[in-house]
């Protein structure tokens, strides 16, 4: 059998090699032409915004690729025209690189062109470059924001696709977070279910990007698209996995509670919302055994507290209930300094202007898994769902 040789020229003159090094100095352009400047090495930095930066390294490194490029180089990126910080690649986080950091860093995957589209793949990867401004990209806006708070916490993770995962036999629906291109995609909308001519069912999607667009694609383009894009992952949902899980993980508890407090100190700003000043936590001990020194204790404002609401819950980590629960309620948190016992101040963290009909709904959305639609807007005192 005669082995294929990659490094031969196609019908066009250009060999799969040399296709592959341009499509990935076209991502790195397109990078350039969204944001005005270089991708930039760092931790404060996007996974994929240090990709590109890996990739646009290596491209300088090798002579051939700066050869084959040149006549493309309309900025000067590979000459230093755009500067681009040198970090050393290690120092990267080896789960959040797993998709391609492989390919950005080897010579062999950077300059290999590993796949040749089909008809079908084509019209999906069109369906995706053709978007458009979203209009009313105002209301998406904070969901996106949540989701990178809940990203940073730890919350929510990224999982890359496996083929033996069967994704593309996955469902895809509303409300759901993927990075399709180095943008986060948001599932705004799912439409009907049709019929497609090659019998497969497929429904029209509304995507909302993390940059201001949006598209109008079938669901099947998109599923294709995420498992193509060897970057493309999927978002987990804040109430999934470790916070409520079938085993018990590090941290797991068998029960939890979620407790909530009313003070009975004469602060003003206390005394003047009492109703609504509500202290928030999770523990998996007993409720009175944990308040019985609080007015020796300024995270309960140096005063005796009672007990308004207690919400039990099963096979939780804590410690991530705890960070959803005030990511939530983070907009009204009690901004108030209180001394201790030493005259020193302390300024508490666990203490919300929140009415309790809106921790009740918080709760039951956490449970249900719904919460994750939803911001707590402290001007309406109640919980908004986002889109």
């Amino acid at each position: 059998m005669r082995r294929e040789d990659k490094s031969a020229p196609k019908a066009g003159g250009r060999s799969p090699r040399e296709e592959r090094i341009i499509a990935g100095f076209e991502e790195i352009q397109r990078f350039v032409e969204e944001h005005g400047r270089a991708p930039e090495h760092g931790e404060d930095r996007t996974i994929f915004e240090r990709l590109y930066a890996v990739r646009l390294d290596r491209l300088r490194a090798l002579s051939e690729c700066r050869s084959l490029l040149a006549p493309l180089d309309h900025r000067g990126l590979l000459t230093g025209g755009e500067t681009v910080a040198i970090a050393p690649v290690e120092e990267m986080d080896e789960d959040e690189l797993l998709a391609e950091l492989e390919g950005a860093a080897g010579a062999p995957d950077i300059t290999e062109l590993r796949h040749v589209r089909t008809s079908a793949e084509k019209r999906a990867a069109e369906e995706i470059a053709n978007r458009e401004k979203c209009e009313d990209f105002g209301k998406f806006k904070p969901l996106f924001t949540q989701l990178q708070n809940d990203l940073n916490s730890g919350l929510r993770t990224t999982r890359p696709f496996v083929k033996d995962a069967g994704f593309l036999k996955a469902d895809i629906t509303e409300g759901q977070f993927f990075i399709l291109g180095g943008q986060i995609a948001y599932v705004a909308d799912v439409g009907e279910t049709f019929k497609a001519p090659n019998g497969e069912f497929d429904a029209r999607l509304r995507v909302i990007y993390s940059n201001g667009t949006e598209s109008n694609l079938l669901r099947r383009s998109l599923q294709r698209a995420l498992y193509k894009d060897e970057a493309g992952r999927r978002i987990t949902d804040p109430a999934a996995g470790p916070l409520f899980a079938d085993e018990a993980d590090d941290g797991d508890q068998a029960s939890g509670t979620i407790y909530v407090l009313r003070s009975k100190s004469d602060h003003p700003i206390v005394a003047q919302n009492r109703d609504i000043v509500h202290k928030i936590g999770v523990t998996n001990g007993r409720i009175n055994g944990r308040i019985a020194n609080a007015k020796l204790d300024p995270t309960f404002l140096m005063a005796d507290v009672e007990v308004i609401a207690i919400y039990e819950l099963y096979n939780i980590n804590r410690t991530k209930l705890g960070n959803l629960i005030h990511r939530i309620f983070g907009p009204a948190r009690l901004d108030v300094e209180i001394k201790d016992r030493f005259g020193n101040p302390v300024v508490p963290r666990e203490w919300f202007l929140v009415p309790l009909y809106a921790i009740d709904e918080a709760v039951e959305r956490i449970k249900d898994g719904s919460i994750s639609q939803y911001v707590y807007d402290p001007q309406e005192a109640r919980l908004r769902r986002v889109a």
